[in-house]
């Protein structure tokens, strides 16, 4: 193989294709990434048996050919290499790296034994923009848990019905719903989505409206495809929550509350909450008003904020990081946020219920 590449460019498909490389396998090649030089152009592979990732990079192909390199390594001579074309040639299973004056020879391994993405037929998907796909994740990628006890709960719902895609993550202690309305009519899906998949693939989207993003779906894999970047997953087996059972449209109390007003107000609450420390936010609702408090070992904060009220008082503690992921995560000015009573979840969500964010309470010893 006899390639050259700009750095820029190849540095941005490492980084791509290098979060499906795995960092824990008994398998040496699966710590690496192919580079290919074939009829359809520079195309560089990450794969660990869960999660592929495959991207194609402009260059001058002189020789075809194909090498696995370790991820490391490559990826840091290529970080260290000034501005400018990046020459790749491969004798056997050794790589030459030239750049200007610097010469780097690096082992290498048989192309052939590096493992491809799995055959999917592109049939029955949706499209999305890349804007909104990387939206909705970053919105609800948050609430999935980092607990490998329940698998479920380390992914997200991502469900495809009459028209609209939905994506829901929760952790035990919350619920994050984001809902789209799709330019046209798809079959139905219900699959569930490792979160580090969803998580890579919004840090490699871009944020443009134009730009499409084609899902595709079988029985234990989805496939994502935009630009010349094709990612492929392995879904995690089995049947989600029932999450419209978890959901109630009744309430006792409904408060309706400047976003950024309650936002900054428990922002500022949290100065006083240590690392690792579980204090709640106590909030007071009572006519025109909340009170919002806080008691840790660092100190006392008391704030009054404007809200409009409907229903009886109430007074209800929070884990005060909960609140502030949902409120980060919506773009309205005015929130309406749903109360039952102080042992029941709040719902925070808009008319159209494009969005839903649940947090359960917690207990406190009451603030005087």
């Amino acid at each position: 193989m006899k390639i050259t590449v700009s750095k820029a460019d190849l540095a941005n498909g490492i980084n791509i294709v290098s979060k499906a490389v795995s960092n824990k396998t008994t398998m040496p090649i699966l710590e690496c990434i192919l580079l290919e030089a074939g009829a359809e152009g520079i195309r560089l592979l990450g794969n660990d048996m869960e999660l592929g990732i495959e991207t194609v990079i402009p260059g001058r192909i002189d020789q075809k050919g194909l090498i696995a390199v370790d991820t490391n390594i490559f990826s840091s001579i290529i970080r260290k290499f000034p501005d400018g074309d990046v020459d790749i040639s491969t004798e056997n299973e050794s790589v030459e790296i030239k750049s200007g004056k610097i010469n780097f020879n690096i082992p290498g391994r048989d192309g052939r034994e590096f493992p491809r993405l799995p055959d999917i037929d592109r049939i029955d998907g949706i499209n999305v923009s890349e804007f909104t796909l990387r939206d909705i994740i970053t919105k609800t990628i948050f609430s999935i848990s980092d607990n490998d006890s329940n698998k479920m709960m380390t992914g997200e719902l991502m469900e495809v019905e009459d028209g609209n895609l939905r994506l829901v993550s929760l952790d035990g202690h919350r619920i994050s719903i984001r809902r789209v309305e799709l330019n046209g009519s798809y079959n139905n899906h219900r699959v569930i989505v490792p979160g580090k998949t969803l998580s890579d693939v919004s840090k490699i989207l871009g944020d443009d409206t134009d730009k499409q993003v084609s899902i595709f779906f079988t029985d234990k894999h989805v496939l994502f495809e935009f630009d010349s970047t094709t990612v492929v997953s392995r879904l995690i087996d089995g049947e989600y929550f029932r999450i419209d059972q978890m959901i109630s449209s009744d309430y006792e109390t409904k408060i309706t509350v400047n976003r950024k007003e309650i936002l900054d107000c428990i922002d500022r609450a949290t100065l006083l909450v240590k690392e690792g420390d579980k204090k709640p936010i106590i909030m007071l609702i009572s006519d025109g008003v909340i009170e919002i408090k806080i008691n840790t070992t660092l100190g006392r904060m008391d704030e009054m904020i404007a809200a409009s009220k409907s229903g009886r008082d109430m007074t209800i503690g929070f884990n005060p990081r909960f609140l502030l992921d949902a409120f980060r995560a919506i773009d309205d000015e005015e929130i309406d946020i749903y109360f039952v009573n102080p042992k029941a979840p709040c719902f925070i969500r808009d008319a159209a219920e494009t969005y839903n964010y649940v947090v359960l309470p917690v207990n406190f010893t009451t603030i005087d």
